[in-house]
């Protein structure tokens, strides 16, 4: 198949549904072949030990607790027998580097974590000689841990605070966390009173049942939503039009308002009484007054013209609703989602802490303790594994994506309702993994091309905060707001190339430039569907938001013993936010693609006998309306009309 190929996209006919062929298949080996790198770098660094390092524990001087080390050299306390000490203990727990995001503290492995305070040195011999865990260096013996010359160094700091091993990961942490919460303190700079965080951190916990319990009402909210929303879209769309032309006209009314009566106080003043910033006020109105006509006069231009197209989208919407009907699993797509990419995410932590304890010990010469580094070629494995974060994070977002579009194309055309299989989405998805994963792994792979860049540029920009001139800031932040449009258009691309080869079962190149020249064909309807109906789905993002908060409000106001509603509630909202953004974010996939499949039914069927529409009662009566509008006159009027009258084959939609 061509890439982008006039020649193909000329001669082959759009049949839903008829043909399937694999399709990007070098692009499947490529990913594939990605994804063993990236499973050979986890089997290095389990291979090398890094494993066994990171769940296990090392001291400071190279040993892995609880297993035979060989001797490191140059390190004089390395190489020994840690069969017995499964524990890493930290001199100074609380000592935390910010730069290096690790614990600042000498490391030992020990017989056992100190359950008790231990105040005195003394006592930390005391507990060394009874239960045989030694808490000072290894040089040190244990009659000499009070009386010793390098004791604030060699010994832990005072008071030792109790603490428990962490499951899994055998480090003793204090069972106090104190310690972390005046260090979180420390990074809040708003916060000039340090009981303030111990007070919202103990409102969290105390309404912790609360918090769960509104974060399950928004879940609900939402599922609720994408089924009603196609019941109030028209009133939403409608109502969001009127506003808008208002609020439009009014703040243009006001501004020559307040130009007039400025000029008017102005010219009631002596000239040489009137001050600089008097004029130069009168100045700007003048000139806002005349942008927000101007805006003003453009934006009722375009509601006139786009009048109808405003009805398409709430016809879409309509239709949206119906196939959240009859397609309910649809709504458990986020849920598969992001349970794939958080598995996704805990292996490629897990791997990112293997690699930071891979390579070979060296000896830090300022601290005289050991570090675990990767030297030579190795060292690039951190990048690849970054970039196979990126890529395969968006491959599950781009299956999410195909197999949501090709339960909507299944819907779309299947002319008997009824004759639906019985898993639309279990079809998509199977019907995805059998012919189309080629496709999806490159048009994921063309987004991590423009965001790995766009993340340099942003790092490197943080880096040299407060650094650089004004004018390398601004080109920074110009070439990162590119490519975050650029990212966002290639986004929506995809999306409608990935419903054309769920369409046709064409290559990416090939489904991608369909799909432009058909979007580009009908321009003023996306124009309409992206404006109108993405402000009608943050409206819902904003309803759902709001009812989570309000019903935040009301429980907490029955929280007596607790009066800082802050916390609780701005992690009920954030949270209310992110699930109403993942479930309306498939609402928008739907309408995206029902859309598209409409220009296509438009496009190459007319109604009559042998080329009959797929579309629904709902778009079939939209389509009727406007045929019925339609003028019977030459010039800008006809052209408009004929945009809307359902097109023969070959034809275009203006």
């Amino acid at each position: 198949m061509g890439c982008c190929g006039s020649t193909e996209r000329a001669k082959r006919e759009w049949k839903p549904l008829e043909d399937r062929s694999c399709t990007d298949i070098p692009w499947l080996l490529l990913f594939a072949a990605f994804c063993i790198g990236m499973g050979c770098i986890c089997g290095f660094a389990i291979v090398t030990g890094a494993a066994s390092r990171l769940i296990s524990g090392y001291d400071s001087y190279g040993n892995t607790c609880g297993q035979k080390n060989s001797p490191i050299e140059g390190v004089a306390q390395s190489g020994m027998d840690q069969t017995n000490n499964k524990y890493v203990f930290f001199l100074d727990p609380c000592n935390i580097d910010i730069v290096h995001r690790k614990i600042k503290s000498m490391a030992l492995c020990v017989f056992k974590c100190p359950d008790k305070e231990l105040k005195t040195y003394e006592d930390i011999a005391t507990f060394a000689q009874t239960n045989g865990s030694e808490l000072c260096s290894y040089e040190v013996p244990k009659n000499r841990y009070a009386s010793h010359p390098d004791r604030t160094t060699k010994c832990p700091k005072l008071p030792v605070p109790p603490s428990k091993s962490l499951p899994v990961f055998h480090r003793c942490m204090p069972v106090n966390i104190s310690c972390y919460a005046k260090f979180a303190e420390a990074l809040i700079t708003f916060v000039s009173d340090n009981s303030v965080l111990h007070r919202l951190i103990a409102g969290v916990m105390a309404s912790k049942e609360i918090i769960i319990g509104l974060c399950f009402l928004a879940l609900v909210l939402s599922m609720l939503l994408m089924l009603v929303i196609r019941f109030i879209s028209a009133v939403l769309v409608w109502i969001l039009t009127i506003l808008v032309i208002l609020g439009s006209i009014g703040g243009t009314g006001v501004l020559w308002w307040l130009y007039a009566d400025h000029r008017k106080a102005l010219n009631g003043t002596a000239p040489q009484d009137v001050p600089d910033v008097a004029r130069d006020n009168v100045q700007a109105l003048l000139v806002y007054a005349i942008a927000a006509t101007v805006f003003t006069l453009i934006l009722l231009l375009l509601m006139f013209f786009m009048r109808k197209r405003v009805a398409l989208t709430i016809a879409l919407f309509h239709v949206a609703g119906k196939v959240f009907t009859h397609l309910p699993l649809l709504v458990l797509q986020p849920f598969w989602t992001f349970l794939a990419l958080m598995l996704f995410w805990v292996y490629w932590i897990m791997v990112l802490l293997f690699l930071g304890t891979a390579g070979s010990a060296v000896k830090n010469n300022q601290t005289g303790l050991v570090e675990f580094r990767m030297l030579g070629p190795l060292q690039y494995m951190t990048w690849y594994h970054a970039v196979g974060l990126i890529w395969i994070s968006e491959f599950i977002l781009a299956c999410q994506q195909m197999t949501v579009a090709g339960a909507v194309v299944t819907y779309y055309f299947t002319r008997d309702k009824s004759q639906l299989p019985a898993t639309p989405i279990l079809t998509s998805m199977l019907r995805l993994i059998r012919y189309h994963l080629g496709t999806v792994a490159k048009g994921a792979f063309i987004i991590t091309l423009v965001e790995i860049p766009r993340l340099i540029l942003t790092y490197i920009h943080n880096q040299l905060k407060g650094r650089e001139n004004a004018c390398a800031r601004c080109m920074l932040k110009a070439c990162i707001c590119c490519l975050w449009c650029l990212e966002k258009c290639l986004n929506y691309l995809n999306r409608n190339a990935y419903t054309a080869t769920a369409i046709n079962s064409t290559s990416f190149c090939t489904s991608a430039c369909d799909a432009f020249v058909i979007l580009v064909e009908n321009a003023l309807r996306v124009a309409a569907i992206n404006s109108v109906g993405d402000f009608v789905l943050f409206l819902g993002k904003v309803l759902i938001v709001s009812c989570t908060a309000f019903a935040g409000v009301l429980a907490l106001n029955y929280q007596r013993d607790y009066t800082v509603w802050v916390l609780p509630l701005l992690i009920v909202c954030v949270f209310a936010f992110l699930v109403a953004h993942c479930f309306l974010s498939v609402y928008e996939m739907v309408v995206d693609t029902l859309f598209l499949c409409f220009a296509i039914d438009t496009k190459h069927n007319d109604g009559s006998p042998g080329r009959e529409f797929y579309m629904d009662k709902a778009l079939m009566e939209f389509v009727e309306n406007s045929k019925k509008s339609m003028p019977v006159r030459g010039g800008a009027d006809a052209k408009d009309g004929a945009e809307m009258k359902p097109m023969a084959p070959g034809s275009t939609l203006a």
